[in-house]
């Protein structure tokens, strides 16, 4: 009799199991779009940012015409060998007066980003010069520099000096400038 019992039972519940379970009629769902969401491919084209031009995702990635980012001010010289020559034969003075001239600031730039190669001294005695690794740094002592052109070149970069544009803001690259200027007075 008890295996009758545990037989129907274990039956019993087998039925109102798969009962619950229809194809024709499925259950309900509190948030469909939760269990059937628009699956996307990874890194593929949208439709969400369709300009009236046709190019389709571009409208809301490019900024708006005329634009510039905050605290930049545009540099206007070419990067050209003859805007170069300009500036040294010019001589266009920095922007900053006096009192915003930190030199103890500009030494500090000038050792992180520029000693490597041109050594704290401006002789072009660098660490990297003395290992071989980067030949021909020009001692400052040999050149014909000014404030202006020394911007110019750590803005754009010259031959195996690339540009410092992105580490230094144009303040920083006024201040490395005049201290550079100030080395060359030394040597």
């Amino acid at each position: 009799m008890k295996s009758l019992f545990k037989t129907a039972f274990v039956l019993g519940i087998m039925v109102a199991v798969s009962s619950c379970k229809s194809d024709l009629k499925p259950n309900y769902q509190y948030m469909p779009n939760m269990y059937e969401s628009v699956a996307y491919e990874t890194y593929s084209e949208s439709d969400a940012f369709n300009s009236p031009t046709g190019e389709k995702g571009k409208e809301g990635q490019s900024p708006a015409e005329g634009s510039i980012k905050r605290g930049f001010v545009p540099y206007e010289v070419p990067n050209t060998p003859e805007a170069l020559a300009m500036l040294k034969a010019t001589n266009p003075k920095s922007p900053l007066d006096s009192t915003q001239v930190d030199m103890k600031k500009g030494e500090e730039l000038f050792n992180v980003y520029c000693a490597i190669c041109h050594g704290t001294e401006g002789n072009g005695k660098g660490k990297l010069v003395t290992q071989e690794k980067f030949l021909g740094v020009p001692s400052y002592a040999d050149r014909v520099i000014n404030e202006a052109s020394i911007f110019h070149v750590v803005t754009y970069g010259l031959n195996s000096m690339g540009s410092h544009a992105n580490q230094l803001s144009q303040t920083e690259r006024w201040l490395v400038a005049a201290y550079v200027m100030q080395l060359k007075s030394k040597l």
